[in-house]
């Protein structure tokens, strides 16, 4: 069993030993369980505190320790699950979906696989209220903040920009932490800043405040041709008044929902029970994050282009829910 990273400890013994989840790890003995997150302050690193919280508070006879470990994001909690580093991870689902294929950039196919698909993660292009900037093609040749350099940004990005006749190349892009972007765009460094996450995004709700802003609107072709291509792109409204000044509703994209993730190999019976406790417990968990009220039952099993896990299968099947079978090929 690939379960490398889960702790025994007993009271007699101070040091700690990496033990397999299926082994030896009984009576009474705790069960140390990692879930990889993304950078302190973002949405993923909040959600991923209130699942391991919650689960925590409801371990019953498990006696898990649930831990919400901050990570680099998507593409290193894909990478670690692999090196069974950690046994659950978040990630964008635009990721994964080029991570269990090997596709783009990834050295591998990576076999990891859906537990559960927890919230949109919807981005679009913010630009100061007095820019010009009035469509994705007037970026072309312009300064743009792209996100944290790294962290994948670029698996739904790059489509994005090809539905619009553009690519990367074609931008001055900027990268780094959304935090910086709010700087970035209030100082002018840059046109434009594709900002991305739950919503309302902490990053977003900062500009609004801090200077008055638009969104920049997404062609309407384009993203029926996205939503067309890739499974995990969807059609997304930001509600009027969610943010400052901005009181009309915006026609947005779900840019890959962010979903729960673990190894093909974790323990079936460890998936079936950490997916069960989430989603009998999730009203709570949306309680310390706004994000987390999407975890409802019509969605936590929609397929995004990742195979769902045998465990978490076990679950849905047994609450009524359907899970579209995903080809990896």
């Amino acid at each position: 069993m690939r379960f490398a990273h889960l702790i025994c400890l007993t009271l007699s013994l101070s040091a700690l030993a990496w033990l397999p989840f299926a082994g030896g790890c009984g009576g009474g003995q705790r069960e140390f369980i990692s879930l990889g997150t993304a950078p302190v302050g973002g949405v993923f690193y909040t959600v991923g505190s209130a699942i391991s919280e919650v689960v925590n508070e409801h371990r019953g006879e498990s006696n898990w320790r649930v831990s919400a470990e901050s990570t680099g994001g998507s593409m290193e909690n894909i990478r670690l699950l692999t090196q069974g580093k950690l046994q659950f991870a978040m990630s964008n689902s635009s990721i994964t979906y080029f991570a269990v294929r090997g596709e783009g950039d990834w050295e591998q196919a990576h076999d990891v696989r859906a537990v559960m698909t927890l919230f949109p993660n919807v981005a679009n292009f913010v630009t100061q209220a007095d820019s010009g900037i009035e469509s994705i093609a007037d970026l072309r040749g312009k300064r743009v903040f792209l996100g944290p350099e790294g962290a994948g940004f670029e698996y739904f990005v790059n489509p994005i920009l090809a539905a619009h006749g553009m690519s990367i190349a074609d931008l001055e892009p900027r990268y780094g932490s959304q935090q910086s972007a709010v700087d970035l765009l209030g100082d002018g460094a840059v046109v434009a800043a594709m900002i991305g996450g739950g919503v309302p995004n902490p990053a977003l709700s900062q500009m609004a405040q801090a200077n008055p802003i638009r969104m920049v609107p997404y062609d309407e072709a384009a993203k029926e041709k996205l939503i067309a291509d890739y499974p995990f792109f969807e059609a997304a409204m930001i509600p009027g008044g969610t943010y400052a000044g901005l009181d009309e509703d915006f026609q947005g994209l779900n840019v890959g929902s962010a979903h729960l993730i673990t190894h093909a190999d974790t323990d079936e019976q460890l998936v079936y029970e950490f997916t069960k406790k989430i989603f009998e417990n999730r009203e709570q968990i949306a309680s310390r994050h706004r994000a987390a009220k999407d975890i409802r039952a019509e969605t936590v099993s929609v397929a995004n282009g990742t195979e769902f896990h045998p465990g978490a299968l076990r679950f849905y099947a047994e609450m009524g829910a359907d899970s579209t079978t995903v080809d990896h090929d």
